[in-house]
């Protein structure tokens, strides 16, 4: 015979239950090859908290779920196509602006707020045309490819693409050596992940967001009952648009915190408060065109060229300019966004899609490879793609409760029950901390898995005999694989290149098809 093998009960009595001594020479061969290159990837994620330790989480939260960092991503994008789109049949000063800058601030806890006028009269007051455009420049800065940044990419795909086709080239001598293969693909979602952010060039750095916000802030103008325009700092501390929670509880903690993975946690929160702009700009836009002016009773002003307010025109004191540019009252304010749920439906697609092929990708190099079948090795991978799934599950339906709690606990008393908001709060804290858990958990699961393998760990009866698939009693363990037809297994080999490949390619262009559409 040239395949020999023999069964589980034999492979226990005569080589005991222990596992094959490591050989350091391989284990830093297939380190470096396999897995190193992604983990110097994760560095050129975009970070830009306040604290190195939120940095840290963020790090930790993508590679312990990249559903929930490609979604964020998705979400990101299609939030900011969503609101430039809204923007384009406005005609009123200042709305290209308002698009940049609202697009840009999707990295921070954005708050609107029209105590004072502060909103209506940041939209409707001429003195406060050099905001716009002034804080929209502020905020215009890009963090996108660097030499790093293209260096660690092209190491990663250059060292995959090559010992793929090694593997390939010569199937028995790499099943022989332990080939980290299966680790190489579970990981090749990180790839498009860190193309996408760097495409999207998210406004992240915390402190330059905020020294933006700060400089822009003495620029900001509001109108009083008196007629009068006045800074806004003169009155108090409170602008229209901010980005500072001191005084008001965000809806999640996670909102503060900048790097654009969190992105899922103020996604709603952020829609809400851009609508809220937009609708502004839409009423103030729409009485514009009826050539309805500001001042009651005053007349409107013509200007001498086409798509042009004259200042005159947007002239008033608060109550006018309140009246100018809000909601009617019949109208009633939903705490979600318009087509909200759609874009986090949306969104949620290929970054399934793209965890699943990655995972699946991995169980099938090692599924099919003699001995054939669900053993120790695939079931890590499977163990990793169902828990980044859970923790995507968890995290966003923590934000969902955490915004419904937020938003309704404004409401007058007696709308919403007490007892169900607290309940609400209370889920949507143990939905966090449980998620951040497990994200931990299944980040350090994915480097062990990998290191299992390498140090030949998995190289013991129970594993080579694939017992957890084909039970006790069936399970095998080939030992000699020259006379093997390995004709399924390099099929499956090519196959796992292919569906892997494909769905990080697609990724790619579908985000780089979606940033070309959106103003960023």
């Amino acid at each position: 015979m040239n395949a020999v093998g023999f069964t589980y009960q034999t492979c226990l009595s005569q080589c005991s239950s222990g596992t094959q001594s490591p050989i350091w020479a391989n284990i830093s061969q297939q380190f470096g090859t396999w897995l190193l290159p992604y983990l110097a990837l994760i560095s050129q994620l975009p970070f830009g908290a306040r604290h190195r330790v939120d940095n840290l989480m963020s790090a930790i939260l993508t590679v312990g779920s990249p559903v929930l960092a490609g979604y964020s991503m998705i979400l990101t994008i299609l939030n900011a196509n969503w609101i430039s789109r809204q923007f384009e049949d406005l005609s009123f000063p200042n709305t290209n602006d308002a698009v940049r800058i609202l697009i840009s601030l999707q990295q921070s806890p954005l708050r609107i707020t029209n105590e004072d006028s502060l909103l209506s009269s940041l939209v409707i007051l001429p003195q406060n045309d050099d905001w716009w455009p002034t804080i929209a420049d502020f905020l215009d800065y890009t963090h996108t490819w660097s030499i790093a940044s293209v260096t660690s990419i092209a190491w990663v795909v250059i060292a995959y693409l090559l010992t793929v086709a090694s593997s390939l080239s010569d199937v028995l001598s790499e099943i022989n050596s332990n080939s980290g293969q299966g680790t190489g693909s579970v990981w090749l979602w990180l790839i498009p992940i860190v193309i996408g952010w760097l495409q999207l060039s998210p406004k992240c750095d915390y402190a330059r967001v905020r020294k933006a916000m700060e400089n822009a802030d003495a620029m900001a103008y509001v109108a009083t009952n008196r007629g009068v325009v006045v800074k806004a700092s003169d009155l108090s501390e409170r602008r229209a648009v901010s980005i500072d929670t001191n005084t008001e509880s965000p809806s999640s903690p996670d909102e503060m915190l900048t790097p654009p993975v969190y992105n899922y946690a103020r996604a709603i929160s952020w829609s809400r408060s851009a609508e809220d702009i937009l609708n502004a700009f839409r009423i103030a836009s729409n009485n514009a065109r009826i050539h309805s002016p500001v001042m009651t009773g005053a007349t409107w002003i013509n200007a001498n060229r086409r798509n042009f307010i004259e200042p005159g025109n947007r002239r008033g004191n608060a109550s006018e300019v309140d009246a100018y540019c809000k909601l009617p009252r019949y109208v009633v304010r939903s705490p979600w966004a318009t087509g909200m749920f759609f874009r986090m439906f949306v969104a949620s697609l290929l970054p399934l899609a793209l965890q699943w092929t990655t995972t699946v990708s991995a169980v099938l190099v090692v599924y099919f490879t003699p001995t054939v079948g669900l053993g120790c090795r695939s079931l890590g991978y499977l163990i990793y793609g169902t828990l980044a799934t859970i923790v995507w599950a968890m995290l966003v339906m923590s934000s969902t409760l955490s915004h419904y709690a937020s938003s309704c606990s404004d409401r007058p008393s007696g709308s919403f029950s007490s007892t169900t908001l607290s309940l609400a709060k209370v889920v949507s804290n143990i939905l966090r901390w449980g998620g951040k858990l497990l994200a931990i958990i299944n980040a350090i699961w994915i480097i062990v898995t990998g290191m299992l393998e390498f140090t030949s760990t998995y190289d013991n009866c129970y594993c080579n005999s694939n017992v957890l698939g084909r039970g006790a009693q069936n399970a095998y363990n080939i030992v000699l694989r020259n006379g093997v037809d390995l004709g399924q297994t390099k099929a499956a080999w090519f196959g796992a290149l292919a569906l892997a490949g494909s769905t990080s390619l697609g990724f790619i262009f579908y985000i780089s098809l979606l940033t070309d559409l959106v103003p960023i």
